[in-house]
C-alpha cells in the first residue's frame, strides 16, 4: 500500500511538473484564436470561448514563404550533416586512423563554441565569397552547428556494430566504401534519424546565423518572418501566435514520429557487451 501510495505521489507530481512546463505551449495556442478585442481582458479566458481564425489566416498570407524557405534549409542541412557525419563517424568507429582521439576532442571543443563568434566567422568568409543572402550558405552553417554532434553519434552507434560482419564483408570482397553503403548504414538506421531530426531542429530554430548571414535577402527563415512580423505588428498577438503554432508543427510533428529511433540512437553505444 505504502508503494503504490508513493507511486501515485510521484505520477502527481510528474504530472504537475509538466503541466507547468506545458502552460506556455497551451497559453500560445489559446492566444492565437484569442479575438483582438479579448486580448486585454482581464481576467484572461483560459479558453478561446469566442474564438477567431484571423490569426491563422494571416499566416497563409504573409508566413508561407518563410516557412518554405526554412523548410528547404532544414532538409538541406539534414542531407549535408549525414554525409558528411556518417562516413566520418565509421571512419572513427571501425578504420581507426591516427590521431582519432584528438579528433574526437576537437569535435567536443567545437561544440563549446558560441555561435555568435562562428556566425561572425561566417559573415566575414561569405562577403568574400559572394555567399551572403543564400540559401546554400546558411545551409553550410547551420551545418557546423550538427556535424559534430553527428559524428559523435554515428561513432558511439558505429561502434556496437560486430566486427564479424566487417570481416565477413572483407573476405567477400568489399572495400571500406562498398561495406559502409551496404553494411554499416543500413545497420545505422536509428543513427541516421538521430542524427536527421536534430540537424533539421536547429537548423529550424536556428536564428543567429539567419539574422547574421541572410537578413534582408529575398529568402528568409521562419525565425526572421516571426522577428520582423514582431517588430511589425507588435499588437496583433493572435496573428503572432498563431505564426509560432504553425511554426512549431513541423518541429513537434516529426518528433513524435521519430521518438522511438531517437531514443535508441542517443543511448547507443553507453552498454558494451
Amino acid at each position: 500500500m505504502r508503494s503504490r501510495k508513493r507511486t501515485w505521489g510521484k505520477t502527481a507530481i510528474g504530472l504537475l511538473l509538466t503541466g507547468i512546463m506545458l502552460f506556455p505551449v497551451y497559453w500560445m495556442v489559446n492566444v492565437s484564436f484569442t479575438r483582438d478585442q479579448d486580448m486585454r481582458k482581464s481576467p484572461p479566458d483560459l479558453f478561446p470561448l469566442n474564438g477567431t481564425l484571423a490569426g491563422y489566416r494571416t499566416v497563409l498570407d504573409e508566413q508561407l514563404p518563410y516557412l518554405g524557405t526554412s523548410l528547404v534549409i532544414g532538409l538541406g542541412t539534414v542531407v549535408l550533416t549525414v554525409a558528411l557525419s556518417a562516413p566520418a563517424g565509421y571512419a572513427l568507429a571501425k578504420l581507426r586512423p591516427r590521431g582519432g582521439g584528438v579528433l574526437g576532442f576537437v569535435l567536443l571543443a567545437a561544440q563549446m563554441i558560441p555561435g555568435i563568434i562562428m556566425a561572425m566567422g561566417f559573415y566575414a568568409i561569405y562577403l568574400q565569397l559572394g555567399l551572403l543572402q543564400s540559401v546554400p550558405g546558411l545551409i553550410v552553417a547551420d551545418s557546423t552547428l550538427a556535424v559534430p554532434f553527428a559524428v559523435l553519434i554515428f561513432t558511439a552507434f558505429m561502434s556496437g556494430i560486430p566486427g564479424e560482419l566487417l570481416q565477413a564483408a572483407k573476405t567477400d570482397g568489399a572495400g571500406a566504401l562498398r561495406t559502409f553503403w551496404s553494411i554499416v548504414l543500413p545497420m545505422s538506421r536509428n543513427a541516421v534519424v538521430t542524427v536527421s531530426l536534430f540537424a533539421f531542429l536547429w537548423s529550424w530554430s536556428d536564428f543567429v546565423f539567419a539574422s547574421t548571414l541572410v537578413n534582408g535577402g529575398s529568402y528568409e527563415p521562419i525565425t526572421l518572418g516571426i522577428y520582423h512580423y514582431i517588430g511589425n505588428n507588435n499588437q496583433e498577438w493572435n496573428a503572432i501566435m498563431a505564426t509560432a503554432v504553425v511554426a512549431s508543427l513541423p518541429a513537434a510533428v516529426i518528433l513524435v514520429l521519430a521518438q522511438r529511433y531517437v531514443a535508441a540512437g542517443v543511448t547507443a553505444g553507453a552498454v558494451k557487451d
